[in-house]
């Protein structure tokens, strides 16, 4: 986004030269002729407004704010497990692109307070996350901004109708949620519109492990008191609910790809018998990232790696950007690569290629659910075809299932069922229509086009489209939009119930705890 303020500032300086030369043409004259009536009047500009306190999410009409765009987020923090107090200050480079007289910060916490550009600023706050920050001197378009807060709290006590997006548990806490975690840790720009890189520095007693995105530009780092801080960096651009923490005991593991690239996994020491399986499956996401590089194309960031969180941690899994956070579920019943694949193939779609808005989750899920059915063909364990038949079968035509719209679930469903079910039988219906090597183009091209950036539904069926040659507004409108069990040829020739795919138990495993 950077390139486009660069353009407006040229502009805007361009414009400026060329009125000015053009007054003094006008004040000079020519000779014995005066200026043009009127000339030398004020020149009447728009008064500076408040920015907009939300992007326009159809969903969630108030998440992110209008007027800036943020660049970098340097957070830095102090916390102590015993009490879940969490101090911090967090410095955030922006720029305007608006006239602003006001603008607002996505937090939760209590703010103790804020400097813009070294003045300091009045807050207030608005609605129910919402702090509206009043610099002392307007902020103009095209300014750069350096804001930095300073603010306390318990997050696991500061609650938005009964919840929390901060897990607290014995020993630490996990910052991990979707669609909104920041809130509660760090004042943001709320949307996967306005990404971002990170540093995160957190201060805790020795002993304590803190895991987040990214890298460690340098070891963690004793400090006065028996703490030590810790301190990570991701320099591709992130959406404020991919940027995590992982605080409490943990087991690390570093390595590095062939390639040369950082991999850090964390094991909760709280795991116990559940260690192993969590270590079997998240081992292996070195091994998984390749297979989808090649199949959706480079890998888009610095670092992998994953993290198994604790026994009283979180019931889901989550796709942070460079190391997914898996809760202890997914290995109660022993090693799960399918949900490895599914957070490893997120680092493509809905982490480099995030959502324009929040209806368009199908982008996100439908796609890492279709990859679980494509490791399902690697590992000979059914093919695509087998799990999409299945799958079909599974759900009655009459089921409450099939009046889910994957392409416009509702704010209130976006981690249904049929956004990952029926998401990834859309994709398996558009293999089908454009034959697999027209397939196997548009994924990594969606993937190429929009990396770092954001994407709809509209878009990859234009893309889709582009590269198939067909008209596929028929296909997506009935898979997408249409609530109802579609008629499927290949299903319906089927005279008994299809088998069920070896791949299948650890599938539906998986999905009855990511969909929530």
């Amino acid at each position: 986004m950077e390139g486009v303020h660069l353009v407006r500032r040229a502009l805007t300086a361009a414009t400026a030269a060329l009125t000015l030369t053009t007054a003094g043409t006008l004040l000079a004259g020519t000779p014995g002729q005066a200026a043009p009536a009127g000339w030398g009047r004020p020149i009447v500009t728009a008064a500076p407004q408040p920015g907009a306190s939300g992007l326009g999410d159809t969903y969630f009409p108030d998440y992110g704010n209008g007027g800036y765009d943020v660049e970098h987020y340097d957070v830095r923090l102090r916390y102590d497990p015993a009490t879940d107090l969490l101090t911090g200050t967090t410095t955030i480079l922006a720029t305007a692109t608006h006239d602003l007289s006001t603008f607002n910060l996505d937090f939760l916490l209590d703010v103790e307070s804020v400097r813009v550009n070294g003045w300091a600023a009045t807050t207030s706050t608005a609605g129910v996350h919402e702090l509206v920050v009043t610099p002392a001197r307007t902020v103009t378009r095209g300014q750069q901004l350096t804001i930095v807060v300073r603010y306390s709290g318990i997050p696991s006590e500061t609650l938005v109708g009964g919840y929390t997006g901060w897990t607290r548990t014995d020993d630490g806490a996990l910052a991990v949620n979707e669609p909104e975690s920041a809130w509660w840790w760090f004042p943001s720009n709320d949307h996967p519109l306005d990404k971002a890189t990170f540093d995160i520095s957190v201060s805790v007693p020795t002993g304590v492990e803190v895991i987040s995105n990214g890298v460690q530009p340098r070891p963690p780092a004793a400090e006065a008191g028996n703490r030590t801080r810790w301190i990570w960096r991701t320099t591709s651009p992130t959406a404020t609910y991919l940027a995590f923490m992982a605080i409490g005991q943990y087991d690390i593991v570093t390595d590095t790809t062939p390639s040369g690239q950082p991999v850090v996994n964390a094991y909760s020491t709280s795991l116990g018998a559940l260690g192993p399986a969590a270590r079997a499956s998240i081992e292996r996401t070195g091994e998984i990232v390749d297979w989808c590089g090649g199949i959706f194309g480079p890998y888009p960031f610095e670092a992998q790696g994953g993290v198994a969180g604790p026994v009283d941690g979180i019931s889901f899994a989550l796709e942070t950007q460079t190391r997914p956070v898996y809760g202890p579920g997914f290995w109660r019943r022993g090693a799960n690569t399918y949900v490895v694949v599914h957070e490893n193939a997120h680092q493509w779609f809905g982490d480099s290629v995030s959502v324009a808005e929040w209806r368009h989750i199908w982008l996100n899920e439908g796609f890492a659910s279709y990859a679980e059915w494509l490791w399902s063909e690697e590992q000979g364990e059914g093919t695509a075809q087998e799990v999409f038949d299945f799958v079909y079968a599974s759900y009655p035509a009459d089921d409450e299932f099939w009046q889910v719209l994957p392409g416009d679930p509702g704010a209130g469903r976006i981690f249904d069922n049929a956004v990952y079910d029926r998401g990834a039988m859309t994709l398996h219906q558009l293999r089908l229509a454009v034959g697999d090597e027209a397939f196997f183009e548009i994924l990594p091209a969606w993937a190429t086009e929009h990396r770092y950036g954001n994407g709809t539904v509209a878009q990859f069926q234009a893309l889709a489209e582009r590269i198939s040659g067909l008209d596929l507004d028929d296909l997506f409108t009935t898979w997408l939009f249409t609530a109802g069990r579609p008629d499927v040829a290949s299903a319906a020739r089927k005279v008994a119930p299809p088998a069920e795919p070896k791949s299948w138990a650890k599938i539906r495993e998986a999905h009855d705890l990511m969909s929530h």
